[in-house]
């Protein structure tokens, strides 16, 4: 019988941006800076890739959501 191989994953671990940053909340105007976590197809990034802590993920979220009813990005790409 074969036993089955352990793969370790080596790497480092994913750090929030708004934390590194000391940022309380997200705020919706600054575009510049939440574009980072949407894809060009204009879905938002999951926390697993973005690094980001579930606090500002959930923040992260209901401001890009904002933006898009604000109409300051697409809901979709063009």
């Amino acid at each position: 019988m074969v036993k089955p191989v352990k793969r370790r994953r080596f790497g480092r671990r994913k750090v929030c941006k708004f934390c590194v940053d000391k940022i309380l909340t997200v705020d919706y105007r600054d575009v510049k800076r939440l574009r980072t976590f949407m894809t060009e197809r204009g879905k938002i990034i999951p926390r697993r890739i973005s690094g980001n802590c579930a606090r500002h993920q959930r923040q992260l979220t209901g401001a890009l959501k904002r933006l898009r009813t604000v109409a300051l990005i697409p809901y979709v790409a063009e």
